[in-house]
C-alpha cells in the first residue's frame, strides 16, 4: 500500500536539533545552516562532539552562513513533486539569523503556497514549535493552523543558558540586551535567556555555580507553571558533567510526568555561544 502524502510539507532549519529518526517519521525536510572556520565550510550536522569543540577552540575566524534562497526553493519543490499543496516553513530567530528572510524570499517562487513562520527561539526551542507543527497536520490542519500552533508553543517557551565565555557572544554580534555585559569584570557568570527572539541577560552572579542554580530554579519554575505539564531539554557543549548534574536537578525537582532529555548543541548555535556553555529549554505542552 502506498504511503499517505500528508496535504502541507514541513521545512525547518538544522538548528532545531531534532534527531534524524524523529525528522523521518514526521517527514520533515530539513536545510542546513553552516559553520565557517577559517574559511572552511561545513553544514551543520557534519560535526559534532570533542571534534566541534576543537574546531571552535582553535579555529581563528570562525562564523556561520545561512542556508541561500535557492536552498529553500529546493526543499519547496521537494514537496511538490511529493504532492504536498502547500507548505509550512518554521525556522530560527530572524534576530539570530537571516535564515527565515532566505525562507521568504524562496517562497516568492514556490511552486505551491508556502507559509513562513519566525519562531523566535532556536535548539529544541524550535525543535519542540516544528513537532507540534508536525502533530496539527497529522490531525489534518492547514499550514496557518499548524504554524500558529508551532508559534504558540515557542512564544511559550523558556530557554535559559549559561556561557563559559562571553567572547564567542561578542565576536558574532547576537549578543542583543546582552551587550552591556560584554565590558564588564571577568569574574561575572551572567545568566542568559532567549526572550522574544533576542539575547537577554537575566542575572548576574559571581560563579558558574550560582549561574547554574538559578538556571535550574528558573527553569523548574517554568515547568511548574505548565497547566499540561512540559517537555525539557538540556543542552551542552563540553559540559557533560554539568549537564548530566541538571538534568539530574530537573528530574528530581520537576513534577511527575516533565520529560527531561539532554540533546548536544548543534554547530551553528554552538560558534555563537562556545564550548563549555549549557542550557535548558521548557516547552509547556499544548493543552
Amino acid at each position: 500500500m502506498p504511503l499517505l502524502v500528508p496535504r502541507v510539507g514541513l521545512v525547518t532549519d538544522s538548528t532545531g536539533c531534532l534527531p534524524a529518526a524523529s525528522l523521518t517519521e514526521r517527514g520533515i525536510d530539513v536545510v542546513p545552516l553552516v559553520l565557517v572556520a577559517d574559511g572552511v565550510e561545513r553544514p551543520e550536522g557534519e560535526i559534532a562532539g570533542e571534534e566541534l569543540t576543537e574546531v571552535l577552540t582553535r579555529a581563528k575566524k570562525l562564523g556561520t552562513s545561512r542556508p541561500s534562497p535557492a536552498a529553500f526553493l529546493e526543499a519547496y519543490r521537494r514537496a511538490a513533486a511529493q504532492g504536498c499543496e502547500e507548505i509550512l516553513s518554521i525556522h530560527l530567530s530572524a534576530d539570530l539569523s537571516g535564515t527565515t528572510e532566505a525562507a521568504v524570499l524562496a517562497a516568492t517562487r514556490s511552486p505551491i503556497p508556502v507559509e513562513v513562520v519566525d519562531s523566535r527561539s532556536i535548539g529544541m526551542g524550535l525543535g519542540y514549535a516544528v513537532e507540534t507543527a508536525a502533530e496539527v497536520v497529522g490531525e489534518g490542519g492547514s499550514a496557518a493552523e499548524a504554524g500558529a500552533a508551532a508559534l504558540a508553543r515557542a512564544q511559550d517557551t523558556t530557554l535559559t543558558f549559561c556561557v563559559q565565555s562571553l567572547d564567542y557572544l561578542r565576536k558574532g554580534g547576537r549578543v542583543g540586551g546582552a551587550a552591556a555585559l560584554l565590558g564588564t569584570a571577568l569574574a561575572i557568570k551572567p545568566l542568559l535567556a532567549l526572550e522574544d527572539g533576542r539575547i537577554e541577560a537575566v542575572a548576574k552572579v559571581r560563579t558558574a555555580t550560582r549561574a547554574v542554580t538559578q538556571m535550574v530554579d528558573r527553569s523548574v519554575r517554568a515547568v511548574e507553571s505548565a497547566a499540561a505539564g512540559a517537555d525539557v531539554t538540556v543542552h551542552q557543549l563540553d559540559a557533560e558533567l554539568r549537564a548530566d548534574q541538571v538534568v539530574e536537578a530537573l528530574q528530581a525537582r520537576c513534577p511527575e510526568g516533565t520529560s527531561v532529555q539532554a540533546v548536544e548543541l548543534g554547530a551553528v548555535t554552538a560558534c555563537h555561544v562556545g564550548p563549555g556553555t549549557t542550557a535548558v529549554v521548557v516547552a509547556p505542552r499544548r493543552a
